[in-house]
């Protein structure tokens, strides 16, 4: 993969609309326990090992698909997280290292996957944006259905929406670490924000 590739037509319509569904009405989608650089955001985290990937299923089994496409077979821990941008929401440019909060010696994922679950007509602005050192190598403009491969080590944002209307995208941070630093990784655990949840609900 040199940068990014995109695969259009991922998954049956019926299944966006399923994950759209569901995604809104889960007890733990709010305001976004994401860092300052998601601006306007919502949505919240699963972290997970692969040998949790069942788990994963059992508590959100509306993600199984997705997680039998996109997951790539050679990493081993994972960040997931759906993200709802509406009008006047921002993503501001950085390298993802979720799990880092766990393992602070973890460098970027290998590649980040996102799925366009829902997109607004016409949508001004939005556009995922991609760069090495401050050379950009793509703009994305989302396209609903898309899944989208892009190296982890990028510098990456999503320009500020600029029409009323949902952008709902399915991302996974995927990382292939050594023995040593998957230890310090949860094998599962949710991060939300819900006021009536905790912060960290490890199992």
């Amino acid at each position: 993969m040199k940068h990014y590739q995109q695969q259009p037509n991922a998954f049956p319509s019926d299944y966006l609309n399923h994950l759209w569904g569901e995604i809104h009405a889960c007890p733990y989608f709010a305001v976004n326990n994401l860092n300052r650089d998601f601006v306007g955001t919502k949505g919240f985290s699963v972290v997970f090992r692969r040998s949790h990937i069942l788990k994963v299923a059992q508590n959100f089994p509306y993600f199984q698909p997705y997680l039998d496409l996109a997951l790539q077979p050679n990493c081993n821990a994972f960040y997931l997280n759906p993200l709802l941008l509406k009008e006047g929401s921002r993503v501001d440019p950085h390298i993802d290292r979720s799990l880092r909060s766990y393992c602070k010696t973890i460098e970027p994922p290998m590649f980040v996957s996102v799925l366009y679950v829902r997109v607004p007509e016409d949508m001004q602005g939005g556009e995922l944006v991609l760069k090495s050192h401050k050379r950009q190598l793509g703009q994305i403009k989302p396209q609903m259905n898309t899944l989208i491969y892009f190296q982890g080590d990028l510098t990456h944002s999503v320009n500020a929406v600029k029409t009323p209307g949902n952008r709902l995208s399915l991302v996974c941070e995927q990382y292939s670490l050594n023995d040593g630093e998957l230890q310090d990784i949860p094998e599962f655990t949710i991060e939300s924000r819900a006021n009536h949840l905790n912060t960290k609900k490890r199992t």
